[in-house]
């Protein structure tokens, strides 16, 4: 059993989100932390320059909201990339729960430790990598994701747009689509607009790797 179907046995509130929706926003208060059951978000953040920059993804099966612990406000905004469902789980109810409940302790300790390992692949991508290394490594992480959850780790429909990769690896809508281009030319993946295929998901590990070898 996951960890968002452990917390569905509380039986805490569930929202509808449909695309486009808003779930909460940077600077609001911090209340809940959200159990995506359906559905994919993205999360972004106002820089100081006024630009938009997208800092993740989650997708059903996935926690999201925790940003707001640290300061009891939220750090980014959350929105829904396609109609989606969330299970709202009252953060100061549910740690009264934990106090006295070890099996449930660990559930929670499981969820920050995984957003903390989604901050430190965010700085990774955004490291060292070239753009070639940073999509390669952005799609093995979504096919990996897909996989564990019983869909298909090499063929499946981009959420989001090349305008939003872009913003969340670091790179121009131009530059995501070139890169994409030279995937297909060296025939890692086949693309049909948010369609996407691996073909050879060794020569895509290989091209995220040459950095790190």
């Amino acid at each position: 059993m996951s960890d968002v179907q452990r917390l569905d046995e509380f039986r805490f509130g569930r929202r509808k989100v449909k695309t486009g929706q808003t779930l909460y926003r940077e600077g609001d208060r911090f209340q809940f932390f959200y159990a995506v059951r359906s559905g994919t978000f993205k999360s972004k953040l106002m820089l100081a320059d006024g630009r938009e920059q997208v800092n993740g993804f989650c997708m059903t099966g996935e926690i999201m909201g925790l940003d707001g612990v640290a300061y009891g406000s939220h750090a980014s905004s959350a929105i829904a990339l396609e109609d989606a469902e969330v299970c709202a789980i009252p953060y100061v109810q549910l740690s009264e729960l934990a106090a006295g409940n070890a099996g449930l302790q660990q559930v929670f300790a499981r969820i920050m430790s995984r957003e903390i390992l989604r901050e430190h692949s965010l700085m990774t991508l955004l490291g060292s990598m070239n753009a070639e290394e940073r999509l390669a490594a952005f799609l093995l992480n979504l096919s990996h994701r897909l996989k564990v959850r019983g869909y298909s780790a090499v063929e499946f429909h981009l959420r989001m747009s090349r305008a939003e990769i872009g913003s969340y690896l670091g790179m121009t809508l131009e530059t995501v689509s070139r890169t994409f281009s030279a995937f297909q030319q060296l025939r890692l993946l086949e693309v049909d607009k948010r369609h996407v295929r691996l073909i050879d998901v060794d020569g895509l590990t290989r091209a995220f790797k040459m950095r790190l070898n």
